[in-house]
């Protein structure tokens, strides 16, 4: 889970710990959503005179400290936010660059599990510095902390990233539109060959739930996330959240199709205007397939056996994991 997509800079120490609790009351730990992470906007404006990050008062009064204590407690691991870059997004806090070393101690001495390194504010310096730096001084500090990469895919991280970092953002932001989760699909695809165990793609985090789009459409956006081996970010307020929308979520043969151990992306094998077929191949001799119908118009979606990798004499079992 992550805050930005709902929240945004309305985040606060309350609304963290009432996630965590909320993601082990819904089950959702028990799927694997394992990470309840904060965005941007969660420190003060000014480093302390020592030079460290420090959690703004009127906020987080309990520091982050605490609160990866509390989100501990429950079984669950703590995310954070910087950025590659003088400021964060949001101008209300220092980014990290140049301070990457006491950073990354600093979120290690607090328990932290994960780091979302954002791309704003970076005076035009090299992001494969600048995203290096920061890769470095986590691998130092103390403690295993996930490594996202939030640099927009600017100059193809998926062709340097996987060296550096855990996953890498391939795209702009999303935002709660359908045609935001289409063209972050599609960009995400170009990219397949270079996503595998160990480092992942990043379209973006997950809008199911947020409303605007419906049931059908948000189902789509999840099933292609699964498919692209994507992190499942939740960006949805969980706590009170849909019974339609936790169904989505909760969908586990959807999950496990994102888990599986063969870690292959899927990708687009065909397209007819506004008809798509994506597949890839699962372990156990297994093909996940996607009849995406991407128009508001009904459909036939026809996979042709030779565009999902299988010969014609080939009969298979197939069953739909939304029926």
């Amino acid at each position: 889970w992550n805050s930005w997509n709902h929240f945004a800079c309305h985040v606060n120490e309350k609304t963290i710990r009432e996630t965590a609790d909320a993601m082990v009351s819904t089950g959702l730990n028990k799927l694997g959503y394992e990470y309840v992470n904060i965005d941007d906007c969660w420190a003060q404006l000014n480093r302390d005179d020592k030079g460290n990050l420090v959690a703004r008062a009127s906020t987080f009064p309990s520091g982050i400290k605490a609160l990866a204590d509390y989100v501990h407690s429950r079984g669950l691991k703590l995310g954070i936010y910087s950025d590659a870059g003088y400021k964060t997004c949001s101008k209300t806090m220092p980014g990290s660059l140049g301070h990457e070393e006491q950073d990354a101690k600093t979120f290690a001495s607090w328990g932290v599990d994960y780091l979302k390194y954002d791309n704003c504010h970076n005076g035009n310096k090299d992001p494969k510095q600048r995203y290096q730096k920061m890769s470095e001084a986590l691998s130092k500090a103390g403690r295993p902390i996930f490594y996202s990469m939030c640099e927009w895919g600017q100059k193809d991280p998926a062709t340097w990233a996987p060296k550096i970092a855990n996953s890498w953002r391939t795209t702009g932001d999303i935002h709660n539109r359908w045609q935001s989760v289409t063209s972050r699909a599609d960009q995400n695809d170009k990219w397949a060959e270079y996503a595998g165990p160990g480092g992942w793609n990043d379209p973006d985090m997950l809008e199911v739930g947020n409303g605007n789009l419906t049931t059908e459409e948000y189902r789509s956006h999840f099933s292609i996330w699964a498919l692209m081996k994507a992190p499942l970010l939740i960006g949805c307020d969980i706590r009170s959240t849909s019974s339609e929308t936790l169904e989505i979520l909760s969908n586990e043969e959807v999950i496990n199709v994102n888990q599986d151990s063969l870690g292959t992306q899927g990708k687009k094998v065909s397209k007819e205007g506004d008809l798509e077929v994506w597949a890839g191949p699962l372990s156990n001799e297994r093909i996940v397939l996607i009849l995406w119908n991407r128009s508001s118009k009904k459909d036939f979606v026809t996979a042709k056996w030779e565009d999902i990798g299988l010969s014609h004499e080939i009969s298979v079992q197939a069953r739909d994991l939304w029926d």
